[in-house]
Formats: C-alpha cells, sequence, structure tokens
C-alpha cells in the first residue's frame, strides 16, 4: 500500500457550461503532482461529488488516475448515504486502480453508531483497497465516535480517518483508541498544524487546490518534526484558510482558482457563487500571498 500522508488535495471538479471540464481537470492534477502534493482525491466533497451523475463520477475517477500515473496515492471518494451506491462507487473505483477510498457516513439518515459500523463493515469487505473513514458531522449530522472509529479500525483494510471536526481532542483520543498505525488524517486546513503536533499525518485539504507548494511544505516540515517552519508556513496560509471557508466550500476555492486563471468559478445548484465580501476576502488572501496583483 502506498503511504497515505502530507498534503493531499480534495480537488475540486472544475465545470464549463453545466459539464465536467476534462481538460482543465487534468491541468490541475498536473499542477498538483508538480508543486509536491503527497496525494490527491478526486470526487470528494469539494469535488461537489453530491452533485455529480454516476458517470461523470467514474469518469472524474478514471481522469484521474490516468493523469496521476502512479505518482502519488489515488484516494477516490466513493460515499453515498446510500451503503448500494457506496458499494457500486467503490468497485468502479478499485477497478479504475484508485489506491485507496474516501468514503463519508451516511448524510441525512442519520444512521445510528450501529449502522455506521455496519455501512462500512459492507464497504471494507465488498472490496480490497484500504479505507479511509471520513468524519463531517458538519455535512452529514452523523458523527462517527472514537469508540466506533476504534471498531472499525481493527478491520484490516480500515487504514484512517479524515477527522472533518475541528475536535484537536480527538485526535489523543482517537490514538489512544485505535493505535499508532492507523492514519490520523485533518479534513481541515486551518487547525491542520495543531493536529498533526497531537499525532496526526497530514491533511485533506482543500486550500492546495490554490496553494499546493505552501501547503505542501508545510506538511513536510510536519513530517519532518520541524514545528517551527510549520507554524511560520501557516501563519502565511491562514489568511487564505479563513477566506476560502467564509461561504460553503467549494465556492470560495473555485472563485480563488478562477482568478488565478485555472479553471471557470463555475458551480451546479444548489450551490452559488459566494457573494461579493467574501471574494473580497478571498482576492486579499491571494495577493497577501503574491498570487494576483
Amino acid at each position: 500500500m502506498k503511504k497515505i500522508q502530507g498534503c493531499i488535495t480534495a480537488l475540486v471538479t472544475p465545470m464549463r457550461n453545466g459539464a465536467v471540464d476534462e481538460d482543465a481537470f487534468q491541468r490541475l492534477v498536473e499542477r498538483q503532482i508538480a508543486a509536491g502534493v503527497h496525494g490527491v482525491v478526486p470526487v470528494g466533497t469539494t469535488g461537489e461529488s453530491a452533485t455529480l451523475s454516476h458517470a461523470e463520477h467514474r469518469r472524474v475517477i478514471s481522469l484521474c488516475v490516468e493523469v496521476v500515473a502512479g505518482r502519488v496515492p489515488v484516494i477516490a471518494g466513493a460515499g453515498s448515504n446510500a451503503t448500494a451506491e457506496a458499494l457500486a462507487l467503490a468497485r468502479f473505483a478499485e477497478e479504475a486502480g484508485a489506491d485507496a477510498l474516501l468514503t463519508v457516513t451516511g448524510y441525512y439518515n442519520k444512521p445510528s453508531q450501529a449502522g455506521l459500523i455496519a455501512h462500512f463493515t459492507a464497504l471494507h469487505d465488498a472490496t480490497g483497497l484500504p479505507i479511509i473513514l471520513y468524519n463531517v458531522p458538519g455535512r452529514t449530522v452523523a458523527n462517527l465516535s472514537v469508540e466506533t472509529i476504534a471498531t472499525l479500525s481493527r478491520l484490516p483494510r480500515i487504514v484512517g480517518v479524515k477527522d472533518a471536526t475541528g475536535d484537536l481532542a480527538r485526535v489523543a483520543l482517537q490514538r489512544l483508541a485505535s493505535g499508532e498505525d492507523f492514519t490520523l488524517l485533518s479534513g481541515e486546513d486551518m487547525t491542520a498544524v495543531g493536529f498533526n503536533a497531537m499525532g496526526g499525518r497530514g491533511c485533506i485539504g482543500v486550500t492546495a487546490n490554490v496553494a499546493p507548494e505552501l501547503c505542501a511544505r508545510m506538511q513536510n516540515a510536519c513530517l519532518e518534526g520541524d514545528y517551527a517552519t510549520a507554524l511560520a508556513l501557516q501563519d502565511r496560509l491562514a489568511p487564505l484558510h479563513d477566506a476560502l471557508f467564509r461561504d460553503t466550500s467549494p465556492g470560495p476555492v473555485k472563485y480563488a482558482m478562477s482568478l488565478l486563471g485555472l479553471c471557470s468559478d463555475e458551480l451546479r445548484l444548489p450551490l452559488v457563487s459566494p457573494p461579493e465580501p467574501v471574494k473580497q476576502k478571498v482576492r486579499e488572501a491571494l495577493s497577501g500571498l503574491g498570487l494576483i496583483d
């Protein structure tokens, strides 16, 4: 299994005239690898997976695997509020050549902890790929407890969790419950350095879409135990982290990328472009990093 750690980019899915912009997507993936990121996630939350058709979802994974060509791990989004649908997406990702799966809790259904264990166990048993659990209760309502994750971590192919709770205390508790071999990844850019200091091994983040080199350098510093350098880089990135989450993601990040000429800022309904005050914050953050004039 390829090592899953460091700066892992939750890729946007570029759109143009209502369709996936495949050329822009391929360029974005290549830019990420050239900048030194440690992995990529196609069709996660940032990739607007909830509003992609199944055909689009599969195509984006295939394109990503093709462009990456084995250079970094491809952790394919394969989550759904229906277990059967998640199983189908997971099986396709495996057939397409993905290296691992990122699987979200069953949103909207509000499953119990027993239901979550059954859901992820079914996913585990259906494929041979390593699985990263994705705990993001702010979007799903369903919150994986430390104890539930510990139970799931005993399955051989459930190898880690993307924790987007923002609760750094959970990092220590999860390490104690699941052991040091279980990979803890932050799902929140702003607290990524603190997460790593508590025992995390990286971040599946949004900001790397815009500033991949800085994010990769920050994560490299953490992996090397150089937290003075990591903190200095985090301070530089903090205004951008803040700006990109002042409205529902990926609206602000797509706007930022449009200013850099990387893709359009087009979103798929029900998401819409962020309001002007948020756009102003994005422009200020990009200017502060010297990315735009």
